[in-house]
């Protein structure tokens, strides 16, 4: 849960552009801002392992490099044993880190063909350029640095990780800690970069913050004390009516568990009615968990019209199921003018169709995605996936996974909480829940969307860390939800 980093997120190219303007136009020369960089890593390196007595960084032949070389150069200055390997064509780099490398060789550096027998070993073998896969020289570094079973430190990103969409190039670093510099980047959120990252530490390497403002992103972190403000104020004399009437609609024969758990979390984030749409044999089990609901069997329009008469909002898929009944269902629901939030099944009964869902929040996981695009491909960058789906079906999508990601079309927020305990069953349900709970209390579309992600995983990372990851289900996050908004 790492609150203190910047909310604005950057590309590869806009980094490299915000490079570019302190160098050009701020007069900060590159060799400065390199040796700033690795000034800063060395203070973090020291941070996680005061204990060091050697280091081992492995620099590649761009501008990563230079940052090594420096690191290497203060940790000899130290008096700890350290080692550099250089993989790559030394003659390839830069001026700066040449200059980088002629600093390093004036201190007592070893230069040796492998450093996995220190205590630490530092990454700065590729920066953020990298497009295409690790070659293999550096591949075969990466998974030896990988199998040595030592912390690794990565500069600006871990090597062979895509800075711009989080996935691995082939062979990349698994980094205990990263240390990232002017902006944070795209990929170091979503998909493989939370685990590939590990714990991110930032610096801005101390230039003007007013060049931030010419550089546009349309990417931000979501932040939890900003969402937690988001929640509407309540009258001290407010009625039940005040904050909506949520209806969850789904529970196909045994999966009665999925509306019963939307329903509550829907109660919980505040909602003031909650109505479960659902089959005969689900009623008496959902009443018997949670009397505040109020259950109807449905098998019709007769039956579900007076049900859709009071809703402010619909919760559709949770254990909907791909029957006859589960089509009915949909079908009705889905072209009712009422918004909501489609969950699960309502997803893979919504692909191949060219359903306008501008009243909707979708909410897929990356299979759901890749039904809804009919391609698996495009879930390869989140960020084009998440785009896509929105462009196709309207409304706001929700790109589930680590680092889930939202849009409406107008930029995209990443939730930077959560942790694995939380991929277990009905997570998804307590989420499509808690987020049609904000719907019925006023919140516009994209809020209910940001708001509920953050509080479901933030709520997941409290109870993780009270009681651990394994084991971890889906309820359990619950009574933190409610906490949270209380």
């Amino acid at each position: 849960m790492q609150n203190s980093l910047p909310l604005q997120i950057y590309t590869s190219n806009q980094v490299r552009e915000l490079d570019r303007l302190a160098i050009d136009e701020y007069g900060i020369s590159g060799i400065v801002l390199m040796r700033r960089a690795a000034e800063k890593a060395f203070g973090v390196l020291f941070e996680y392992w005061p204990d060091a007595v050697s280091v081992g960084v492995y620099c590649g032949s761009g501008n990563n490099a230079g940052d090594g070389f420096i690191i290497a150069g203060l940790l000899a200055d130290r008096g700890i044993q350290t080692k550099v390997v250089v993989v790559g064509d030394p003659e390839k780099l830069g001026p700066d880190a040449a200059e980088a490398l002629n600093f390093c060789r004036q201190r007592s550096v070893q230069f040796c063909d492998a450093a996995l027998d220190c205590n630490v070993i530092v990454d700065a073998l590729l920066g953020t350029g990298l497009s295409g896969e690790v070659r293999p020289d550096y591949a075969q570094a990466i998974e030896s640095i990988n199998q040595a079973g030592k912390p690794v430190l990565a500069v600006d990103v871990p090597s062979g990780l895509s800075a711009d969409t989080g996935q691995s190039l082939g062979q990349s670093i698994d980094a205990s800690v990263t240390v990232t510099f002017i902006g944070l980047k795209k990929g170091m959120f979503t998909g493989e970069g939370p685990q590939k990252c590990g714990i991110i530490q930032y610096d801005d390497l101390g230039v003007p913050e007013e060049l931030f403002a010419r550089v546009e992103s349309n990417t931000t972190r979501l932040d939890i004390d900003n969402c937690r403000s988001r929640l509407p104020a309540r009258n001290a004399n407010a009625h039940k009516t005040d904050f909506g009437h949520v209806l969850v609609a789904g529970g196909t024969a045994g999966m009665g568990g999925a509306v019963l758990m939307a329903a509550e979390a829907a109660l919980r984030v505040g909602a003031g009615l909650v109505s479960v749409a659902t089959q005969e044999e689900n009623i008496i089990p959902v009443l018997s968990r949670r009397p505040e609901v109020m259950a109807r069997s449905v098998l019709n329009d007769e039956e579900l019209d007076p049900m859709l008469e009071k809703a402010t909002c619909i919760v559709l898929g949770p254990g909907l199921g791909r029957n006859s009944w589960s089509q009915w269902l949909f079908e009705r629901l889905i072209n009712s003018g009422i918004p909501g939030v489609l969950d699960a099944d309502a997803l893979n009964l919504l692909s191949g169709k060219h359903t306008d869902c501008t009243n909707w929040i979708l909410t897929p996981h990356p299979g759901e995605a890749a039904r809804l695009l009919g391609d698996k491909d495009l879930l390869q960058d989140r960020f084009v996936a998440v785009t896509e789906i929105q462009r196709r079906y309207r409304g706001v999508a929700l790109l589930k996974g680590a680092g889930t990601l939202i849009t409406d079309g107008s930029g995209i927020s990443i939730c930077p909480y959560g942790n694995p305990g939380m991929a277990t069953a009905g997570m998804g349900d307590v989420l499509s829940g808690v987020i049609g709970g904000l719907l019925a209390q006023g919140l516009p579309a994209r809020d209910a969307a940001e708001v509920g992600v953050a509080l479901h995983a933030y709520a997941g990372d409290l109870v993780a860390e009270a009681q651990g990851e394994r084991g971890l289900i889906a309820t359990d996050v619950i009574p933190c939800i409610r906490r949270l908004v209380g």
